[in-house]
């Protein structure tokens, strides 16, 4: 009875410290996204265009500013980048979910 008890033990800690693993993967990968589209953040939208070619989409956000939409898709995964524009063609703002 100890032993199965302890086996049990055992695999909760390997299932545990699995789980630990995967979610720092993916907060390094998130901050690494961030890092990436924040050096687009005070350019202009050519700049942004050249790096990433044109956008997939393009869409207003709630409070009006133009928005460039980036579309792709990994392992089945939906990827999508948005760029928020203000009037003077400038980045202000990004947003990304899904993509890794």
């Amino acid at each position: 009875m100890k032993n199965l008890l302890l086996i049990k033990l055992i695999f909760l800690l390997i299932l545990i410290s699995g789980c630990e693993t995967i979610n720092k993967k993916s907060e390094q990968i998130a901050k690494e996204e961030n890092k990436k589209l924040s050096q687009f953040i005070g350019q202009p939208v050519s700049e942004l265009k050249i790096v990433m070619g044109n956008p997939d989409s393009e869409g207003k956000s709630e409070n009006g500013s133009k928005l460039l939409i980036y579309s792709t898709k990994k392992y089945g995964i939906k990827c999508e980048r948005k760029f928020i524009i203000d009037n003077n063609e400038m980045v202000i703002g990004f947003t990304s979910k899904g993509c890794f």
